[in-house]
């Protein structure tokens, strides 16, 4: 299998789980590293139009 091209790597596809009442996305480690964020941290989310926000919560 042939790696992913620069412009593909941060396309993610949105996941149904929990018996389709939820829906996640995977977040690219290099982005999770670059925050200093840990597993099972909390979040915020925020809708801004037709974007998501996520932000930490404090």
């Amino acid at each position: 299998m042939s790696r992913k091209k620069v412009e593909e790597r941060n396309i993610r596809k949105l996941v149904r789980s929990g018996g389709g009442r939820s829906v996640s996305v995977n977040i690219p480690v290099e982005f999770v590293r670059k925050l200093k964020w840990r597993g099972k941290q909390k979040v915020v989310l925020k809708r801004k139009g037709s974007m998501i926000v996520i932000k930490d919560w404090k």
